[in-house]
Order: structure tokens, then C-alpha cells, then sequence
């Protein structure tokens, strides 16, 4: 029973479930490590798009466009289209 009560002591310190903490915190570190490969894997085919010829801040823009709802898009054209006619172009 006293090695129990210890065993809950070590884990929960300050009203903190220890245990718990440290997993979340080691998930996190993992993930932040992954996302820093994946990252990198995206620098690399930039890179490679843009030695084949492509323009890579156009294709980031192409990108960012594909990731919108299509009643987005449309409002973003629509102000777009407004803004340049109220400047003259």
C-alpha cells in the first residue's frame, strides 16, 4: 500500500498528472520533429520545381488558392476585380 501512495506521489505533483504531462509534452516534441522534416521535404521540391523552370511564388500562390473553398475564392476574385477598377486598372 505504501509503494502505491508513492507511486501516486511521483506521478502527480503539484495536482499534475506527471505521467500524463511528459507524454503530452514527448508527442509534441515528436510531432514538432516531424513537421520540421516535412519542411524540409517541401524546401527540396520547391527547389527542384524552380531548377526545372518554375516560378515557385506562383506556385505557392497556386497552392494557397486550391486550400480555398470555392465561395472564397469567388469573394477574393470579386474584391480583387473591385480594388484594381477603384485604382484604375
Amino acid at each position: 500500500m505504501a509503494d502505491e501512495s508513492a507511486a501516486q506521489a511521483s506521478n502527480d505533483v503539484g495536482g499534475i498528472a506527471a505521467d500524463q504531462l511528459r507524454s503530452f509534452i514527448e508527442r509534441i516534441e515528436r510531432l514538432e520533429e516531424e513537421k520540421a522534416n516535412i519542411a524540409s521535404d517541401i524546401k527540396d521540391v520547391y527547389a527542384e520545381a524552380k531548377s526545372a523552370g518554375f516560378d515557385t511564388k506562383i506556385m505557392r500562390q497556386l497552392i494557397r488558392i486550391r486550400k480555398m473553398e470555392p465561395h472564397e475564392r469567388a469573394e477574393q476574385e470579386e474584391l480583387l476585380d473591385l480594388y484594381l477598377s477603384a485604382v484604375g486598372y
